[in-house]
């Protein structure tokens, strides 16, 4: 008889699954509710495990998984790699995919939202559009009227403008400010998408016994996750959830008390603490570390951490002194075990970027003896062994956030060149990557921020480049914030969150006052962006043509919000600074429009055009 074939993955899966060790409470609370019937009360919808780093959240939470998988049920893993709701939505589209159901209504919506932000947002870019107007837009603005609300053509400006290049405008200015629904699809995503979602989870829910969506890292993606997921179990807002949906959330801390007060009714906590010392002694036995005295220390230094207690069983210590006493480094521990001098010094220069691929392990490493790096793809493959090396779903590897921080630490206090060069090194990599990128993109349509792609790779070289030199970098780094405030909150946390990682790793007390001041701009969704450009304006130190470029765009999200008046003030601001400025007078033709002060959007378009002649 003919054994069915399983691939090299599933056995790895299943080895992981075999080894993983405790929990056994959480994972029998999980296991038992899909015995309960949504309609029993003792059924929960949702299961929020919390605790501090290293204590195990992910593993359970994938172990969860599995076990949901197990009952048939479709599941999908978000977590802080993505930077918004629309990704989070695709990421839940597209695994859902790989188990065979397909979300087309949800795929095209999603398209469509982003399309939506090419042709809304992407104002600088030239959308594809005939290179003569319609005959229609002719004969309007030769009968002395144009655009969408018959505009009189005043005898002044029908002198400074042709006819053609008159009606062209308008066409364009009409096809980039469209409808209400078109600005709502790109200013509040969760409107327009969240309702598709939950059609797509009704269909899928009556050919599959549960749904269970796994939102991890939850402290990172709460403050776009966390209120749209409120709404979604225990409101109407956007329709009917179905019942045999299941939740878990994973982060740091306890759900929000004030949001989800009452949510004991529907709502089971799972706090993860340190594995209790049978937990504990099982993992090492499992590591084959038995001796007493030896598992008495690991227990002893690790604090039964389990992300520690893996990585000291890992080290094979067959005494207590090859544990490391409790006032020893805690990189020494990590590293007890491996004599090779090479490969402990690239485990310390590869804690410094905050994903691993070969290429960025050779540039973190940098040349060998020979002047190549070419053992890099060697050391990269032993760094994937170490137990707080994780792989993630980008196909790169990560450090454990509690292992990464002291060898951060460690190469940044005791060896503050080799630092700073492997940060310039990996700057530059993120750099030449992302040019790349731009190669490839250029003609495309839409600005480079609005692309997750190439937000992924600047966001790497800024992190970089505050690292190798905080005080030299944040002018450019506060700089390109005007930029990334230009879209919505989720894209400038992003990009404020480079300057939070910085602050945490580099310990520079200036990043982290910018970095403290920009979270606070930033809690509100709808009024972020906004705010933090006001801070940027006030302490960034910005130069004339910085000032225009944020006065600008903190113009045009005022215009988004509806407050034209005040949309007007920021323009007039920027042009009283450059007077030949086109996209102070674009945004002021804009504003203008939608005041219905006609007259005056077309003397500020022709401005605009007369500035920079053929821009969008």
């Amino acid at each position: 008889m003919t054994r069915a074939k399983v691939s090299m993955q599933e056995l790895i899966r299943r080895r992981r699954r075999a080894a993983f060790v405790g929990r056994r409470d959480e994972l029998r609370l999980f296991r038992a509710n899909f015995e309960v019937p949504p309609e029993d009360d003792r059924h929960r919808f949702l299961f929020h495990v919390h605790g501090p780093a290293g204590v195990g959240k992910t593993s359970l939470v994938r172990e969860l998984g599995q076990l949901a998988t197990e009952r048939g049920a479709l599941v999908a893993y978000v977590d802080d790699a993505v930077p918004d709701l629309p990704e989070a939505l695709g990421e839940i589209t597209a695994q859902f995919a790989q188990q065979g159901r397909t979300m087309k209504a949800l795929d095209r919506a999603l398209a469509a939202h982003r399309h939506r932000i090419h042709e809304a947002v992407a104002a600088a870019a030239r959308a594809p559009e005939p290179d003569v107007p319609s005959a229609g837009s002719v004969a309007l603005a030769r009968a002395g009227v144009v655009g969408l609300g018959m505009v009189p053509l005043v005898g002044a400006f029908s002198g400074v403008v042709d006819t053609e290049r008159v009606a062209l405008r308008a066409e364009r200015l009409r096809a980039r400010f469209r409808t209400p629904e078109d600005a709502r699809l790109v200013l509040e995503p969760e409107r327009a998408l969240t309702p598709v979602l939950l059609d797509e989870l009704a269909g899928a829910a009556d050919a599959a016994p549960w749904l269970v969506l796994l939102l991890d890292a939850y402290e990172r993606t709460a403050p776009f996750l966390d209120r749209w997921l409120h709404d979604v179990m225990t409101t109407d807002r956007y329709g009917d959830l179905p019942a045999n949906t299941v939740v878990v959330t994973a982060g740091q801390r306890p759900l929000d008390p004030d949001r989800w007060e009452g949510a004991a009714d529907f709502a089971a906590e799972l706090p993860l603490r340190p594995f209790t010392e049978s937990e504990a002694r099982g993992l090492l036995a499992a590591k084959g570390v038995t001796e007493e005295p030896v598992v008495a220390e690991v227990l002893r230094l690790s604090g039964r951490l389990p992300v520690l207690v893996s990585t000291l069983a890992e080290t094979g210590p067959a005494a207590p002194d090859d544990v490391g006493d409790p006032s020893a480094n805690a990189v020494e521990r990590f590293l007890r075990g491996e004599q090779d001098p090479a490969r402990r010094t690239a485990a310390l220069d590869c804690a410094l970027p905050r994903r691993l691929d070969e290429e960025i392990a050779r540039a973190a490493v940098g040349p060998g003896a020979d002047g190549t790096g070419d053992d890099s793809a060697e050391l990269y493959a032993w760094l994937r062994t170490m137990p707080f090396v994780r792989p993630d779903r980008r196909g790169t590897a990560r450090y454990h956030d509690v292992v990464r921080a002291p060898m951060l630490r460690l190469r940044r206090n005791t060896a503050p060149a080799l630092w700073s060069a492997g940060h310039t090194r990996l700057a530059e990599l993120y750099t030449r990557r992302r040019e790349a990128l731009d190669e490839e993109l250029r003609g495309a349509a839409g600005r480079p921020w609005m692309r997750p792609e190439w937000r992924a790779l600047r966001v790497d070289e800024l992190y970089h480049s505050l690292c190798a030199g905080p005080r030299a970098a944040l002018p450019g780094v506060l700089r390109e914030g005007i930029e990334a405030c230009r879209f919505d909150t989720a894209v400038a946390r992003e990009w404020a969150r480079v300057v939070a990682d910085a602050a945490e790793d580099t310990g520079a007390e200036h990043l982290r006052v910018w970095s403290d001041d920009l979270g606070d701009a930033l809690a509100d969704d709808t009024l972020g962006a906004l705010r933090a450009l006001e801070l940027l304006l006030a302490r960034a130190g910005f130069d004339d043509a910085d000032r225009v470029a944020a006065h600008n765009e903190h113009g045009l999200r005022l215009f988004h919000l509806g407050r034209l008046h005040e949309a007007i003030e920021d323009h007039e601001r920027a042009l009283a600074i450059d007077p030949g400025d086109p996209w102070g007078h674009h945004g002021l033709a804009v504003t203008r429009r939608a005041l219905g002060d006609f007259d005056a959007a077309l003397r500020h378009l022709a401005a605009a055009e007369e500035a920079a002649p053929g821009a969008e």
